[in-house]
C-alpha cells in the first residue's frame, strides 16, 4: 500500500514498515520519527545509521545485538526511541520490522 511520508509517495507494509529502502531519505526519516513523536538528534542518525548499514549487510537485528554494537547501549537506546526501541527505530530507518520484534 502506499503512504504520502515527507511529500512522496512511500510502499509501506500494513504496520507501516517501509517495503523499498531505496526510498528512504533523510526527509522521509524525520517524518517517521515525528509521527512517533521523537525530534532526531545528531545520536539518532548515528544509531538509525547502525541500524541501516547491519540491514544493508543482512544481519538480523535484536535489542541484545545493538547494546553490544558499541554504538549505543540499551539504557541510551531506549531513552533515544522510548517506545519499542527497536521496531521505532527500525521503521524510521526505513528498514523492514526486525524478526526479534513482536
Amino acid at each position: 500500500m502506499d503512504k504520502t511520508i515527507a511529500g512522496k509517495t512511500i510502499r509501506v507494509n500494513e504496520e507501516g514498515f517501509m517495503t523499498d529502502f531505496s526510498q528512504w531519505d533523510k526527509a522521509v526519516g524525520e517524518s517517521l520519527a515525528a509521527e512517533a513523536n521523537i525530534t532526531l538528534t545528531p545520536r539518532h542518525w548515528e544509531v538509525l545509521g547502525y541500524l541501516q548499514s547491519e540491514y544493508k549487510n543482512n544481519v538480523a537485528l535484536s535489542i541484545r545485538k545493538v547494546g553490544k554494537s558499541g554504538v549505543v547501549d540499551i539504557k541510551e537506546f531506549y531513552a533515544l526511541f522510548p517506545t519499542a526501541p527497536l521496531k521505532t527505530a527500525a521503521k524510521i530507518a526505513g528498514i523492514p520490522k526486525p524478526a526479534s520484534c513482536i
